[in-house]
């Protein structure tokens, strides 16, 4: 695929600037907490799972939400600066996947009903 057409795939808002020095900057300090964000919601995920307390695991539950919430604005704050791109997904492929995990479903072990949904 040529350079053009693999600009058309990218989904980017317009770059903020920012210095480039050997000092952190901004898109650098985002870019630190947003990845430690991300292992931490990870790792709440696990604790989540393996919580044999109710008060506990409800503890665990807010403060994973609440981790997530923060990593959830800062790719907001990171994409609206045009520092986080996606690439455009080929529609091609997206049926294929649909198609592919819709076969899956038959073999649930207890059917679909209406819509797909487990009964």
């Amino acid at each position: 695929m040529n350079q053009q057409n693999q600009n058309q795939q990218k989904i980017q808002n317009p770059q903020t600037q920012v210095p480039a020095t050997p000092q952190m900057n901004d898109r650098d300090f985002i870019t630190d907490v947003l990845s430690h964000e991300k292992y931490m919601t990870a790792s709440y995920c696990t604790a989540l799972n393996e919580a044999s307390h109710q008060t506990l695991y409800q503890d665990l539950l807010t403060i994973f939400n609440e981790t997530q919430n923060a990593q959830r604005e800062l790719y907001n704050e990171m994409f609206r600066k045009g520092w986080y791109k996606l690439e455009a997904a080929d529609s091609q492929k997206i049926q294929q996947s649909y198609q592919q995990h819709q076969q899956y479903s038959s073999q649930f072990p207890y059917g679909t009903g209406a819509g797909g949904q487990l009964q």
